[in-house]
């Protein structure tokens, strides 16, 4: 039987193409377009590790589905951004952590997993920088697509980019806080996100794995 997330990632992208699939026969291109570029984008990460020679756990690739989803499909294409005042600062914040937790992995990665070939906090400010600048692109990204195509993404325009990316500095902050704790060996159960990404992509950590048959 697949995994849970496995299931619920193939949920998310069926219900994207189903909803392309109305809005194309209702003839609503904005419907369609956004919820084409939510499908392609639940797809991109793990052909963009495969292409890397890394794994995405399952667990990883459906917490992109979901926050795609609850991005592009409920925020712009069923209005959550204008029902909830929340939603838009709860998705950066929630993407600031997924992308501090990664951005973290990927700099440990480039040391084979060698706790020791740099200092935790120095690992922290790179991965916390990496988190920053990805939430400055979407914002980017928001900027090309109101002006390109008329959406209405940033909202209120200056104060609501702002905010997003003050938002994103804590979720980054955050999440470069759990990775220091996690090469202190004090993260307990909330290094679980660690500890999987590691034990997916062995032979990127060899040192990690090294260091404990010894």
């Amino acid at each position: 039987m697949p995994a849970p997330s496995a299931i619920v990632l193939t949920a998310i992208r069926a219900l994207l193409a189903f909803e392309a699939g109305i809005a194309l026969l209702r003839g609503v291109w904005p419907a369609v377009f956004v919820t084409l570029a939510a499908l392609v984008l639940t797809l991109l990460p793990e052909l963009l590790a495969s292409r890397m020679g890394l794994r995405l756990p399952q667990s990883f690739l459906a917490a992109i589905g979901v926050f795609v989803l609850a991005t592009l499909y409920l925020g712009e294409v069923r209005d959550f951004y204008d029902r909830f005042w929340w939603w838009d600062l709860a998705l950066h914040f929630g993407s600031a952590m997924g992308f501090g937790i990664l951005g973290f992995l990927l700099v440990f990665m480039l040391f084979q997993g060698d706790r020791y070939a740099a200092p935790p906090w120095a690992l922290g400010v790179l991965s916390f920088c990496m988190a920053v600048t990805a939430g400055a692109l979407w914002e980017v990204f928001e900027y090309a697509m109101d002006a390109l195509f008329g959406f209405d993404m940033m909202k209120s325009g200056l104060p609501d980019t702002m905010g997003d990316l003050m938002v994103d500095a804590v979720g980054a902050a955050l999440a470069a806080l759990a990775g220091v704790i996690y090469l202190l060996g004090r993260a307990g159960r909330l290094g679980a996100p660690f500890d999987l990404f590691i034990e997916t992509n062995r032979s990127r950590f060899r040192k990690v794995f090294a260091r404990k048959r010894r």
